[in-house]
């Protein structure tokens, strides 16, 4: 993106995202901002940023901000999903895009699951080690799991979320659709703070950000 810029507006620009994502996880809704002395309107630096951009990366939609807008802590929450292709034989299509799990998922049970984590609580158990927070307190707003096909969809929005947060969250869900543990399991995990008891972390790749969300 710094690349890109340069090239438009010949400025050396440092951008700010909404947050950072693990190797391997993907991003439809990452949200960024930076400042410029360009005369190009601010509509129209999607397209010429896509123009100079790679194909791996692509602006949706540009726009003017106030100055005190940043894209990482004017953030209220922030929505992902993660997706498991649930059947015996794998699918090139979506190898990048999911985790495939040949065992067949209790659909309910990860749905009783993933209502547990809804409200404001201490996540410490489903924080791997690595991460620089203060408070490892977190609000989820809603939680649920959603069958598509052949895929089981995890969606979650919250206010914030720990390192591999989601993925431990997630990987803990899978057990509890396995019959390995039992959804009620959950709630005593958030309130003993021990990530060796939570569940194994999801691979990166079925993870992807999908909105950040703002006031304004």
């Amino acid at each position: 993106m710094e690349k890109a810029i340069l090239r438009i507006t010949g400025e050396k620009i440092r951008i700010a995202g909404a947050g950072r994502t693990d190797a391997g996880v993907h991003a439809f809704g990452q949200v960024a901002h930076f400042d410029t002395l360009s005369r190009i309107p601010a509509d129209r630096f999607a397209a010429a940023l896509n123009s100079v951009l790679p194909e791996t990366i692509a602006v949706i939609t540009s726009e003017e901000v106030e100055q005190d807008f940043h894209a990482r802590f004017s953030a209220t929450g922030k929505t992902y999903e993660y997706r498991i292709l649930n059947r015996q034989i794998r699918s090139p299509m979506i190898t990048k895009r999911a985790w495939h799990v040949r065992e067949k998922l209790d659909l309910s049970a990860m749905n009783a699951a993933a209502l547990c984590f809804i409200g404001k609580h201490d996540f410490s158990a489903f924080c791997s080690s690595g991460h620089s927070v203060l408070t490892y307190e977190r609000t989820i707003f809603s939680s649920e799991w959603l069958s598509e096909h052949d895929c089981l969809i995890y969606r979650v929005w919250g206010n914030g979320f720990l390192y591999n947060m989601v993925r431990i969250m997630v990987g803990t869900m899978v057990e509890v659709g396995m019959k390995k543990r039992d959804a009620t399991e959950i709630t005593k995990l958030l309130i003993e703070k021990d990530r060796n008891k939570a569940g194994i972390t999801a691979p990166p790749q079925g993870l992807c950000l999908m909105k950040v969300h703002y006031d304004k």
